[in-house]
């Protein structure tokens, strides 16, 4: 499964009523860190492309579900499992942090 926008129109539907995790990184495009995180995403969504889904928001254009998640600092990732927060991680973090608290879910 490929690298999914999320918005605050489907939210719900396609991070909290998901059968598998998700992971949702909420991002700004003017996130100088936007760049670099964004390739690691994707080679996690091909990772785990039929056990969990690799989401984002861009927290300037739905603002809607970044204050609903409390987003107050970019780039931040949460992950959710059944309409649950499972974890959450603040900053730049290493492809093998995310890896592995995705698979602690799996």
């Amino acid at each position: 499964m490929a690298l999914i926008q999320v918005s605050d129109h489907d939210f719900e539907e396609k991070v909290m009523k998901a059968k598998v995790p998700v992971l949702v990184d909420f991002y700004a495009d003017w996130c100088e860190l936007f760049q670099v995180i964004e390739p690691m995403l994707q080679e996690l969504s091909e990772d785990f492309s039929n056990h969990a889904v690799i989401a984002k928001v861009n927290i300037d254009e739905n603002p809607m579900v970044a204050n609903q998640h409390h987003i107050i600092s970019i780039p931040t990732m949460k992950l959710f499992k059944d309409g649950k927060l499972t974890a959450m991680m603040i900053g730049r973090q290493p492809k093998s942090e995310l890896t592995k608290m995705i698979r602690d879910l799996l």
